[in-house]
């Protein structure tokens, strides 16, 4: 089963890459980032909400707090080269 969500994920990797080049000529591509971004925010806290996890957050620790943290700052900066 894992081999099938890793075919979708890179397909769908693929199709954003795609779309993004395609979609935002002549955005700055920071702007567009943003735009993604919060989209991307608004979908995942729906599946949050609709799967009834909210609650759970209070149940993640300081350790796991800290590399969420971590796994969702470094990458951007490690891509944008800021």
């Amino acid at each position: 089963m894992w081999k099938y969500y890793a075919l979708l994920s890179a397909l769908f990797a693929a199709l954003t890459a795609i779309f993004a080049k395609i979609g935002v000529r002549g955005i700055n591509s920071d702007l567009a980032t943003g735009i993604r971004t919060v989209v991307i925010l608004l979908i995942t806290w729906g599946i949050v909400l609709c799967g009834g996890h909210m609650g759970e957050i209070k149940d993640i620790g300081r350790h796991a707090w800290i590399f969420l943290i971590l796994s969702g700052t470094v990458p951007p900066y490690l891509l944008t080269g800021s």
